[in-house]
């Protein structure tokens, strides 16, 4: 607390503003000091109103053992004077005995005995007020059930009395039934019973997230897979990093375990974390506890008991061990409930739980899909076939490595990969034979793999050094051919990493030239090339000017770069080398592609297509097949593309992973099927690609690939879905640690901060768009993006009633647009702020309203000034329609029909392709009819307006935008 009261004011405005902070230790502590302050003042009410809000603070944050204490000075007021309590505040007093009564029941130090005792208190209080009884036989029942004797009378008791204003909610009471029904094994009745709150239709600060975790495994067992699914992403939501929700977060976990998504529930655990020190309540930390237990023992029994997992702070813990632990720790919970209550209960409910077989296999939860393999150090990618079996013989596996090198053949990365393995032992000898070459040849081999790796993940200068390392040591082992060929590949990863840093095409396409120049010169000082070597320094210039055309997009260079894959077609194709006389046909058709002479190409891809699945190599034939369904996007063809993309996917499937590119295979396929109207297909596809560029450490391009999938997975209305993957998401390590781009980790916020806002959890996403803006009120660099965010702020403060702190932000906004002018961004921002002071505060607010419609209006000048042309409604239109809305909220009727005649004038009559146009300008027109007719009670012009309207419509083929016309005109005539 950064000040103490000084007055009562002052003491009610800190506990209002911390009444507003999330349950935790800030607010814990806050209120623990408001109290110290509230007993400063000669005002009971005061401190009861500081005790009240301590009480819950410890309530919903999870520390039962206080809660109480906290009470008993409020009862002993109660009893004091019973005067300083109002209606309000004696609702209050009566509705937390509950609230003790559970602590107590979560604390097992506390005596079986004292618990009746309380519930006796409680009884004895409620008859002397006069207050009917059915929260005591509530709160009798639930320590029954906790105990677990006697449960269904006191069910009885408690079920068939009516409801009083102190009952609990009917969220609540919902799930106590649902719960008496699950224990008795009875699912269909308790998901019956849950059905109102599961729907939506009942709700409470708890509700439906403490609903949904018990009834998960219930809908999975009946059939009800996709709502489970759907529920699972809403209610965690509800309860993640939550202390007095801990026992939820358990079940959430326990069915990740049971569904075949262990890799989610150990995504889960990590996000939950702190959990393991901030639940102080016993009970909770048991059911939280047993949850983890659930998922380690599942995850441990799928043989993947050394992958490190996320325990408590201060050590590292492996799967096995934080088991061990927890188990430990669950096992003494329940001992200690069950000695207190004299009964088995909870060891034996706990039991169950752990003994609980998986009821599906796989159930795809999440967008990011993944399995234990895929979080396991090192990744490895899944749903391949394995490569072939390397030779035992240390002489044969170096040999076979270089021959299917040599060939192209995906094989050779297993072959590497054993060897770097074997070189790097202490104990590595290397064979004596000559067929094999020096250990420096071999180091220099397996440099140039980790080159191509490098390169493949566009790291060219660290590609670029390793081929100059092999090339020395291939000049040590007297390899002269290899030490040309890591020169060339040197020179051109160079070029590659001057083109993707320089801003400049011209310097980018010199590189590549310089680049190609130097490797002619080689070639022609080189004497005595072997024709596989000389096919391959063919290929490299061939694709030095291949590039040079790409980043150039100038067809002077597309004849060279033909050229050149004709040299390397008519070697590889004299001397019968089938890979490049493949790769001379792809670069063919690229640069036909790039020239523009998209048909030509297809025919160069469908010549090298006929010969791969005559004469192979089969590793090409997915390339070649992604190229052409490239091609057939680039012809509007997308059912062609998509067939072609499909099929390299499919083939690619028969090759070792990471042997062919499907990360672009998946994004071409999602592209075609957007264009095809397929999105939720697409949506599989760009996730697919995403995913496959984390596994191969194209961090950056994956994230970037997700962040589309996210976008249009909101787009898509899967709002739960989208906040899901972004969460997952922002709490891979390199995003959470600062390490990616902060533009990029932005971007993923900012669509989390819509989606959440889409969700309509307003508070959770005003939260994340003000950090948002302070964050990016810093981009100097780019205060064009500060400014839409800014405004989108604003908006959502203005939606929370925050019309003071919105207008300082949009201020905001308006400095950044000076910079870098967002027009249409500002304009609608400051038109819906307008809108929602006025309607919120009527003619109180229309002074600050107008205020910011004339800041859209100087933003409506600026933009015609610019001949800037708004991508949806004319501004100058939606500006006078929002003058005639806000007058209209106002009061001002005369200023609104004003308006909107303006508007209509501005918005022009529709016509037959009107599309939006005529949409809004039927609305135009029924607000103005009804502030005409009803507000201004002039129904004869209201009517002759909207008939005039009507008869327009409908003669244009605008049948929909009419009915709303019509009501409006019968409504009238009723008048």
């Amino acid at each position: 607390m950064p000040t103490t009261p000084q007055t009562i004011d002052e003491l009610h405005e800190a506990l209002q503003e911390n009444g507003r902070r999330p349950y935790g230790r800030t607010r814990t502590v806050t209120a623990e000091e408001l109290v110290d302050a509230a007993e400063q003042f000669a005002e009971p009410v005061a401190l009861v109103h500081a005790l009240l809000e301590l009480q819950e603070a410890y309530t919903y944050g999870s520390e039962p053992r206080k809660s109480p204490v906290v009470f008993a000075r409020l009862l002993t007021l109660f009893d004091e004077q019973p005067d300083v309590f109002d209606e309000r505040l004696r609702h209050l007093l009566f509705w937390r005995f509950k609230w003790v009564a559970a602590a107590l029941r979560a604390l097992p130090e506390i005596p079986l005995a004292s618990l009746r005792q309380w519930l006796t208190e409680m009884r004895d209080r409620y008859e002397k007020a006069g207050l009917g009884l059915q929260p005591y036989y509530g709160q009798a029942y639930q320590l029954a059930a906790h105990v677990g004797e006697d449960t269904a009378l006191a069910y009885e008791l408690w079920a068939g009395r009516s409801r009083t204003q102190l009952s609990d909610c009917e969220a609540c009471e919902i799930c106590e039934r649902a719960l008496y029904h699950l224990a008795a094994g009875d699912d269909e009745r308790a998901l019956r019973a849950w059905e109102p709150v599961l729907a939506g239709k009942e709700s409470c600060q708890e509700e439906p997230a403490r609903s949904i975790s018990y009834a998960l495994l219930p809908l999975v067992r009946a059939g009800r897979t996709e709502e489970a699914r759907r529920l699972h992403l809403a209610g965690y939501r509800g309860c993640r990093r939550n202390p007095s929700m801990a026992g939820e977060v358990g079940r959430h976990l326990e069915f990740c375990a049971l569904t075949g998504n262990e890799a989610r529930g150990l995504e889960l655990l990590a996000e939950n974390r702190t959990l393991f020190e901030e639940v102080d309540s016993p009970l909770d930390r048991l059911a939280f506890l047993t949850g983890v237990d659930v998922l380690l023992r599942r995850v441990e029994s799928l043989g993947h008991g050394d992958l490190p997992a996320a325990g408590p702070a201060g050590r590292t813990w492996t799967v096995a061990a934080l088991r061990a632990d927890v188990a430990e720790q669950a096992d003494g919970l329940a001992a200690r409930f069950d000695t207190r209550n004299g009964t088995a209960t909870h060891a034996e409910r706990r039991e169950a739980r752990l003994d609980r077989a998986p009821l599906l296999d796989a159930l795809e939860l999440t967008l990011r899909a993944r399995s234990l393999d895929d979080v396991a150090p090192p990744a490895t990618v899944v749903d391949s076939p394995a490569p072939a079996p390397v030779p035992e013989s240390l002489t044969e596996l170096i040999l076979r490595a270089r021959a299917l090198r040599t060939e192209g053949h995906p094989d050779a990365d297993a072959c590497w990969t054993r060897l770097r393995t074997m070189v790097a032992a202490e104990d590595y000898t290397h064979p004596d034979d000559a067929t094999v070459g020096t250990l420096a040849e071999l180091r220099a081999d397996l440099l140039i793999e980790d080159a191509h790796k490098a390169g493949e993940k566009q790291e060219f200068t660290v590609a670029a050094a390793l081929q100059e390392q092999a090339a020395e040591l291939y000049d040590e082992a007297g390899q002269e051919e290899h030490a040309l060929l890591a020169r060339a590949g040197a020179l051109l990863t160079t070029a590659e990493a001057t083109s993707q840093d320089s801003e400049s095409t011209e310097a980018r396409t010199a590189a590549l030239t310089d680049a190609h120049a130097s490797m002619v010169r080689m070639q022609e000082a080189a004497t005595g090339l072997t024709p596989p070597y000389e096919a391959r320094l063919l290929r490299l210039r061939a694709t030095a000017l291949g590039l040079r055309l790409q980043v150039s997009r100038d067809k002077e260079f597309a004849a060279p770069a033909l050229a050149e894959a004709d040299l390397l077609l008519a070697h590889a194709t004299e001397h019968d080398i089938a890979g490049q006389v493949s790769r001379a046909m792809m670069l063919r058709a690229g640069s036909y592609a790039l020239s523009g002479e998209l048909p030509t190409a297809v025919e160069e891809i469908d010549a090298l297509l006929d010969r791969l699945r005559t004469q192979g190599p089969a590793w090409h034939l997915p390339d070649a097949l992604g190229l052409r369904g490239r091609l057939h996007l680039g012809l509007r063809d997308a059912e062609a593309a998509h067939a072609d993309l499909a099929e390299g996917v499919r083939l690619a499937a028969e090759w070792p992973a990471g042997a062919i590119d499907t990360v672009r295979l998946h994004g071409g396929l999602a592209e075609a099927c957007m264009r095809l109207g397929r999105a939720q297909e697409a949506l599989r596809h760009l996730t697919r690609s995403a995913e496959l560029e984390l596994r191969h450490g194209s961090r950056t391009d994956a994230y970037c690939t997700y962040s589309n999938a996210a976008q249009l997975t909101l787009d898509l209305g899967r709002v739960e879905d989208c906040i899901a993957l972004l969460d997952s998401l922002l709490s891979e390590p390199d995003i959470s640690s600062g390490e990616l781009d902060d533009r990029l980790t932005a971007q993923l916020r900012l669509t989390r901060a819509r989606a959440l806002h889409a969700g309509d959890d307003l508070k959770a996403a005003t939260a994340e768009f003000i950090a948002l803006a302070a964050a990016s009120a810093g981009w100097d660099d780019d205060p064009g993006s500060h400014a839409m965010i800014a405004a989108e702020t604003a908006v959502l403060l203005g939606e929370s009633g925050e019309f003071g702190r919105a207008r300082e932000v949009v201020d905001q906004a308006l400095a950044a647009h000076a910079r870098d002018a967002r027009y249409e961004s500002l304009s609608s921002a400051l038109r819906e702020l307008a809108r929602l002071q006025a309607r919120a505060q009527g003619p109180d607010g229309l002074a600050d309203a107008l205020a910011f419609l004339t800041d859209a209006g100087r933003i409506a000048d600026e933009a015609r000034a610019a001949g800037y042309q708004a991508h949806g409604r004319p501004l100058d239109a939606a500006l006078a329609y929002e003058y005639g809305r806000v007058n209209a909220y106002a009061g001002e009727h005369e200023d609104a029909l004003t308006a909107l005649d303006k508007a209509l004038g501005l918005l022009g009559e529709p016509d037959p392709e009107g599309g939006d146009q005529a949409v809004e300008w039927a609305e135009c027109v029924r607000l103005a009819a009804a502030v005409e007719g009803f507000h201004l009670e002039r129904p004869g012009p209201a009517l002759t307006r909207l008939d005039a309207a009507i008869d327009r419509l409908s003669a244009l083929g605008h049948k929909e935008e009419t009915e709303a016309l019509a009501a409006l005109a019968a409504e009238l005539r009723d008048e």
